[in-house]
């Protein structure tokens, strides 16, 4: 298969190979080369004519468009302007219970929540102290590698994460940084957590104590730098004693109705919504008949394909809470006095995605057919199962950090360029195209380029499952294996 017209309404196809001058698509021949991932137009486009993609418009050509050409962002431009009018209309689809109910091996906490993974994390409560968060880190590895201790640990990684903030931060920025730093202290994959405070910081410990609330602090211990006479060898004893109790942490049988999924997206392109995100939404609804959760995030890359995602949701309280989601949004664009509608980047230019009604349209494929049943705010934790909605940017990182700081314990992140971050919980990485797969095989962990190669999703889809299920019962994917693991803190506001 050399190309695919998505929907029979489609005035356009997408190539899944470079097509070459002469080829014939859909009986037209085409007059120009066609790289990968771009549309090819089926038939003439007056100017000011819609793009239909997908069986939706896409935007409206700028020019003639003819028979046989490509349409790019050079000459495609999006219908959206303006903030707009909502009405529910449901239109569920109720995904059945799965009869075949499936597990993992995972860790099950005190509060009753599963990690799928055990590890140990030294968390900063301001940026000043990050070198010491990394020295405390680096000096008990050290440790480690010439004792015993580590032979029969369960725990799998020792990780510091360093950020910017925590001081000269007021108002929704400083709540934040609050919140997702609280969220990382309770998060399931964290066996322990050592939280290092400078002590003259906004972010005082006391009061950050107080947010995070009740914990076991044989798992999880808190200190002031400034307090202490020697800060790392201090972090170093809270540290043996957190692990002394972490390492006996074993993995056990879990429902995979414990799961909690992040989708994201990022670097992506023409092939997107056609591979990897469609496969994104068959495990997402998977996951929902399993009683599990995903969330989709990235905001702004909802704009155009909002309606379908409204009209989904399963009463009239989630509908109205989807429309605070995708207007605060379109508010906060608007008060930073930036355009609401002008997203793809110039990667996802180059790769075929001409508009944000495109990016969206392929972007929100990630979370299936199945009822949203909770929307969530930045920085909230997750409170019911199946699929979630999130406040949150489409920045990689930061979305990427959201989802795990709302309980998420992975994120799939499928992409058409390739990037080899990871946020603070496994982050797999899924193509959108076999040429990335083979060119970054550090970076990718499955390749949903085979969808494009003629290999059908009823078998891509079920080998797609097990990695994930492998992946949650303790398998490394790439970014791990790499140490790539960071978070960034949504920021809107002023810096003192």
């Amino acid at each position: 298969m050399r190309y695919i017209k998505i929907n029979p309404a489609d005035n356009v196809a997408v190539a899944l190979q470079d097509l070459q001058a002469g080829e014939v698509v859909e009986g037209i021949t085409l007059s120009t080369d066609i790289p990968r991932g771009h549309k090819i137009v089926l038939h003439n486009l007056a100017e000011g004519e819609n793009v239909i993609k997908y069986g939706f418009p896409i935007g409206h050509v700028t020019r003639p468009a003819a028979a046989g050409t490509m349409v790019d962002h050079s000459c495609i431009k999006t219908n959206l302007e303006g903030l707009l009018e909502y009405s529910y209309s449901p239109a569920l689809v109720e995904i059945p219970e799965a009869s075949l109910k499936r597990t993992f091996k995972g860790f099950r906490r005190a509060d009753g929540q599963v990690g799928i993974r055990n590890q140990i994390w030294v968390i900063p409560t301001v940026g000043c102290v990050n070198g010491i968060c990394e020295e405390i880190v680096s000096r008990f590895k050290a440790e480690l590698c010439h004792s015993e201790r580590s032979e029969e640990s369960s725990v799998d990684a020792i990780v510091a994460f360093p950020h910017n903030y925590g001081c000269s931060q007021l108002g929704g920025d400083h709540e934040n940084t609050r919140t997702v730093l609280a969220d990382m202290v309770h998060h399931p994959n964290a066996g322990g957590v050592l939280v290092v405070s400078l002590g003259c910081e906004n972010n005082q410990l006391d009061a950050f104590r107080e947010l995070v609330g009740p914990v076991d602090e044989s798992r999880v211990r808190m200190f002031a730098t400034q307090k202490v006479s020697d800060e790392v060898e201090y972090g170093l004893q809270q540290l043996r004693e957190i692990y002394a109790v972490c390492s006996q942490d074993k993995r056990e049988d879990v429902p995979v109705s414990e799961l909690r999924v992040g989708l994201k997206c990022g670097g992506s392109d023409g092939l997107s919504g056609i591979t990897a995100n469609p496969l994104l939404g068959v495990f997402s609804d998977w996951i929902v008949a399993q009683g599990g959760t995903t969330v989709l995030t990235e905001v702004p890359e909802m704009f155009g394909a909002e309606t379908i995602l409204m009209n989904r949701c399963q009463d009239k309280e989630t509908f109205d809470k989807t429309v605070s989601l995708i207007n605060d949004f379109k508010d906060y664009f608007i008060k930073q006095g930036m355009p609401v509608y002008e997203n793809p980047s110039p990667g996802n230019k180059a790769g075929g995605i001409s508009t944000l009604e495109e990016k969206s349209l392929g972007c929100t494929q990630k979370c299936g057919k199945s009822i949203v049943r909770g929307v969530l705010k930045y920085g909230e934790c997750l409170k019911v199962k199946g699929l979630n909605l999130l406040s949150a940017p489409g920045n990689d990182l930061v979305a990427s950090t959201a989802l795990a700081a709302s309980g998420c314990q992975i994120v799939l992140f499928t992409t058409g360029r390739g990037t080899p971050f990871g946020s603070f919980v496994p982050t797999m990485k899924i193509s959108t195209n076999t040429p990335l797969f083979e060119a970054k095989p550090r970076w990718i962990d499955f390749n949903a380029g085979v969808l494009a190669q003629d290999e059908p999703m009823s078998s891509v889809a079920p080998r797609f499952i097990e990695a994930v299920l492998a992946a949650a019962s303790g398998e490394s994917v790439n970014n791990e294996k790499n140490g790539y693991r960071e978070i960034a803190i949504f920021k809107s506001g002023v810096t003192l």
